[in-house]
């Protein structure tokens, strides 16, 4: 009797609970266009096939794609302001999409163009209709002065027109006192930013002077006869685009290969490259910028070096529990590049508390300091006199305990540089990285008697002590 009071009950709660049930249309178009807000351009595509009054929901670009971009970049950038406010609202939010990769740091791969030297690390930010793309480099201070502080130099500004064409201007200078201007200059340089995939793209100057989106070629440049053709997405500048623009052409040209029209053609091509003003640049797009619990070391850093100078450094694991840290920039060195400042494949850690060996290793180091009278990261221990006249500043295991853990390290992997196998690896050297209970960590090797303190060069997706150089 007692199932069948279970049974009963269950079966009017049912009914209960359907007479009083919504459907999706019972809702306010407010509360349906917020909930629309969470979902991707799929599955509003497919919700939009149910009825017609779902497709015209989800077509409404002024509340429903409004409402995407806020929710997903309003904290970010002022998305009435993009394009003037006169684009829609789904072209904006397609075009953040892709764009939406490029915010953070990325690595110039290979010598950059040849017109200027550039710093190779790059950083991408939300302005207010815009992102901009900076480089960064430690701060150039007079020659007598060193710290931590870097410097951000904006060389690309990427946004939309008002009718809804992509525009991209390069700075090839780095010039500060310049302002991006999307009406054009004759200092800036129009170019095409062409992805390949999610961690790679270049940047290449756009000869024909028209939006990366919709690129029109006159005849008069091209030798089409008179005729205006456009080519839409051809503005990517990448190799198959430029092969297919090449065949196209070819078949547009309706006189023989031989002939002076095809001779001045191909003249007035090569004049268009001579005229080039920028080399294409290829970026490679650095993950893991910042620490996490499970890999404590890992991103991007910056400390002063033996030379006083400031360096940044790149903390990678790799898959099976080993640590990499390679010094970013251009250095002339042969293989440079390839030999880490310092790897483990080891990274388990020594805990406190450590044995007097390991103390008498960090007790006898001096720690680099930026040329002041105080340093911030440790400015809870003032340096003495003499501390402060050498820029060096020494620190006890035992009397601060700074040091939360140590790891063994070596600076360079075996049988890394060719030359040197079945050698003495001059570049080999055993060392120890000293984490500190902030989180940073210093390293430095037996051979040596000083200690690199590392700090973060990125926090909350924001650069650290930077000086902005922009004009805006």
């Amino acid at each position: 009797m007692a199932k069948n009071l279970n049974q009963s009950d269950f079966t009017h709660n049912s009914e209960q609970a359907s007479s009083c049930s919504f459907s999706f249309s019972d809702f306010p178009e407010d509360v349906q266009l917020c909930i629309l807000s969470f979902l991707g351009p799929t599955e509003i595509a497919t919700f939009a096939c149910t009825s017609m009054q779902f497709a015209s929901l989800c077509s409404n670009d002024a509340k429903l794609w409004f409402t995407l971009c806020d929710r997903r970049w309003g904290s970010k950038t002022l998305i009435p302001k993009w394009g003037k406010g006169k684009i829609p609202y789904r072209l904006l939010y397609n075009t953040l999409h892709e764009w939406d990769n490029l915010i953070g740091f990325w690595r110039r791969s290979g010598p950059g163009s040849a017109a200027i030297s550039s710093p190779s690390l790059v950083f991408f930010e939300w302005g207010s209709s815009f992102i901009t793309g900076y480089r960064v480099s430690p701060c150039e201070l007079q020659s007598e002065f060193c710290d931590y502080r870097v410097t951000k130099v904006p060389f690309l500004k990427m946004g939309i027109s008002e009718d809804g064409q992509i525009l991209n201007l390069l700075d090839p200078d780095g010039r500060a006192d310049l302002n991006f201007d999307f009406d054009g200059g004759k200092e800036l340089i129009n170019v095409n930013v062409s992805f390949m995939g999610k961690t790679h793209f270049v940047v290449e100057e756009n000869l024909f002077g028209r939006s990366s989106s919709s690129v029109s070629y006159s005849g008069e440049d091209c030798g089409f006869g008179g005729e205006d053709v456009v080519v839409a997405g051809v503005g990517s500048g990448s190799p198959p685009d430029r092969l297919m623009l090449e065949i196209y052409q070819h078949l547009a040209n309706k006189v023989s290969p031989g002939s002076d029209r095809s001779r001045r053609q191909r003249r007035k091509e090569k004049e268009r490259m001579a005229r080039r003003k920028w080399e294409p640049e290829h970026f490679v797009k650095i993950v893991n910028c910042s620490p996490s619990p499970s890999r404590p070391l890992q991103g991007l850093w910056k400390g002063i070096c033996a030379d006083m100078s400031l360096a940044f450094y790149l903390v990678a694991y790799d898959d099976i529990g080993g640590i990499a840290c390679r010094r970013l920039g251009d250095p002339p060195e042969r293989f440079s590049t390839y030999a880490p400042v310092f790897w483990t494949s080891n990274a388990t850690f020594l805990e406190s508390p450590f044995s007097l060996e390991e103390a008498s290793l960090y007790d006898s180091r001096i720690h680099l300091q930026p040329v002041q009278p105080h340093n911030e990261n440790h400015e809870q221990f003032p340096m003495s006199d003499v501390e402060g006249a050498n820029h060096i500043q020494q620190f006890h295991l035992s009397d601060n305990e700074m040091v939360n853990r140590i790891l063994h390290i070596n600076s360079s992997y075996d049988l890394v540089i060719p030359d040197l196998a079945g050698t003495i690896n001059p570049r080999k050297a055993e060392g120890r990285i000293w984490q500190y209970q902030d989180g940073t960590f210093g390293f430095g090797f037996l051979r040596d008697n000083f200690v690199i303190d590392m700090k973060n060069i990125v926090r909350d997706g924001c650069i650290i002590d930077a000086v902005n150089l922009s004009a805006d």
